[in-house]
Formats: structure tokens, sequence, C-alpha cells
């Protein structure tokens, strides 16, 4: 830009009108009174004008300074509050992470209390997101599903694989599940979107193909996970969501196996500006798992 006179200048020239005195305004800026003078000597320079009526022991504005200082004020507000805005956000010790629902339910918390204890300082706020949302939160953090076959924008953050799980009743009752094809004999939960799960579970067992046209069905891992531990079937989940009901002793997983997963989740940076509090916490999820 130009035309702009130094903003030291500016600053001299509206202490001194809002204290009509160099030597207060130089109190204020942490001047001596002769710098502050100077400036406002060198700002009429600059325009061209006088702002001060000066006598022995008083100052008064002239009718330029009256007219200009107003416009000026105005501008040094402007400035103050986007310098403040700015050290706001380099400075702010909030994280907002947008995470699967399913997710931010079983894994993340227990996560974020580790996290808590050497970061005590930082406060974070959850979005739970469900597949079917039209639009996302803003955040600093996110976690998205993502099936291996997709380009990866950020980090992958699990290595998954898949848990078939029941509930106990199902392993120490009369009809126990014995061997991994005992599964036919009872319901199974469906996740919609997530299919090729029971086939990933039949195929690593070397079972022949399940019947998958019957059984419970759901858009969410949790609620199937849930209806799994209401007693209305098996389910196929990622492991990072049922070890949770695992170790609650809601539900069992009476052949362990790793079944690798194509689905995982990726953790990339969201749409707000990098922060100290938004690196630590990235760089924690990272190294947690």
């Amino acid at each position: 830009m130009k035309n702009l006179p130094p903003l030291n200048y500016i600053r001299s020239f509206e202490a001194s009108a809002r204290h009509m005195s160099f030597t207060r305004a130089a109190d204020e800026l942490g001047m001596t009174q002769a710098a502050v003078s100077g400036h406002v000597r060198a700002l009429e320079g600059y325009i061209g004008r006088p702002l001060f009526y000066r006598s022995p022991r008083s100052l008064s504005l002239t009718e330029v300074a009256a007219a200009y200082l107003p416009s000026l004020r105005q501008a040094l507000s402007q400035i103050d509050s986007a310098t403040g805005q700015i050290l706001t956000v380099a400075h702010r010790q909030e994280v907002v992470v947008a995470c699967p629902a399913s997710l931010a339910i079983n894994w993340l918390p227990p996560k974020l209390a580790i996290f808590r204890k050497t970061h005590p300082e930082i406060d974070v706020t959850i979005h739970a997101t469900i597949w079917s949302e039209t639009s996302d939160p803003v955040a600093d953090i996110k976690i998205t599903t993502r099936h291996k076959s997709q380009p990866l924008s950020g980090h992958w953050l699990l290595e998954e694989r898949l848990s078939m799980v029941c509930p106990p009743d199902f392993v120490n009752s009369a009809l126990a599940m014995k061997t991994p094809g005992d599964v036919e004999r009872f319901d199974l939960i469906h996740v919609l979107g997530r299919q090729e799960h029971w086939e990933d579970y039949a195929r690593h067992h070397r079972l022949k193909p399940l019947q998958l046209g019957h059984g419970f069905r759901s858009d969410s891992s949790i609620v199937a996970l849930e209806m799994a531990a209401a007693g209305l079937g098996c389910a196929v989940s990622l492991r990072s969501l049922a070890e949770v009901y695992i170790q609650r002793g809601l539900l069992v997983e009476p052949f362990p196996a790793n079944i690798p997963s194509l689905w995982g989740y990726d953790l990339h940076q969201g749409e707000l500006a990098e922060t100290q509090a938004s690196r630590q916490l990235m760089d924690f999820l990272l190294t947690a798992n």
C-alpha cells in the first residue's frame, strides 16, 4: 500500500490525542516524551498539516486532527482485533476432533484418558460423525473410515483385524459353539456396507459360503455390537470396536484369529490451521496403538 505513515507515528498521535499530553502518552507507550513528540511532528510533516495547537501547558486538536482521529482509532482497533485472533489461534489449547461415532464411543476415550494425564492443559472436543451425514464438521483433526483400495490422505491409524463376537451364552450353553462353522446355527448380524466381513470370516476359517440373506442389519457397527450383546446373534466387527465389549464381558470372541481387515481409519489434518496442541494430539494418536 502507498501513502501510509509508519504505524508508530499513528500510535503516538492517537495516545497523545486521548491524553492531551505527550508525557502521559509516552508513559502509556513506554517511550520518552521526546520520542512521542517527535513522532507527532513527523506525522504532521507527512500529511502536511498541524494536528495539535500547542501551548506551554496544554494541547488541543486542530480541525484536521479531529476529523482524522476517528478513522485512525477504528483502524487501530481492527489491527488489534486481527492480531489478537491470530495469537489466540496460535496459542489455542483446544483440539476439535471429527471421528466416526463407532470409534469415538469405544476406541478413542481410553486413548484420551492417557493423553489427558500428560497434557492436562489441552481440552478436546469430539464430533462423532456417521457415514450418512451430508456435511462434515470443521475440525483440527479428522479420522475417517477408509478402504485400503482408496488413496490415503493422511496417516493409516490402525492395522485392523476382524473379530467374530457373540454373547457369552452362545459358548457356555448346551448349544455352545465348538467350531467356527457353528455360527450357522445362530442369527448373523450384518453391518450395511461391510457385508464382506462375514465373507472374510468364512474364507479365513475355510468354511463354505455362509447364508447371508437373513439376520439383523444396521448401518452402525456399534448398533450391531449392541444387538449381539443383547443376544440377537453373532457379529463380525473391527477389533478396535469390539475390544471394549470383550473387556467388559458383554461379548466373547470364541475363535480368536488374525483375520486382516481391508477397512481401517485415516488420520489427517482438518480444515483448521495446525496448532501446537493439535500436533501433539495427532502425534500421540499415531503412537498410541
